[in-house]
């Protein structure tokens, strides 16, 4: 589940209220251990989504670096590049 959470940090344009949500999402399911909690349940993962991604967009307004924004096609390709590498794509 998690290894759909993306770095966030430090790219041109900056992330969107998607992808900040979207990373969000994945988190709480991975912490709460299902992609789709229960009726009874669905409140309250809803909340925790919604306040881990305000907390999230904080996070990343809040951070600072020297190093020049990455380009996200040149990181998707690189991440391409990788998983052929290893032998998980063919």
């Amino acid at each position: 589940m998690c290894r759909n959470i993306h770095t966030l940090h430090n790219f041109d344009p900056p992330a969107t209220s998607d992808e900040v949500s979207a990373a969000a999402l994945q988190y709480v399911r991975k912490i709460a251990g299902t992609t789709k909690p229960s009726k009874a349940n669905q409140d309250a993962f809803d909340q925790a989504v919604a306040e881990i991604a305000h907390s999230t967009r904080h996070l990343l307004d809040a951070l600072v670096t020297t190093a020049p924004p990455k380009n996200r096609e040149e990181e998707a390709e690189k991440k391409r590049a990788r998983a052929v590498a290893s032998g998980r794509y063919a």
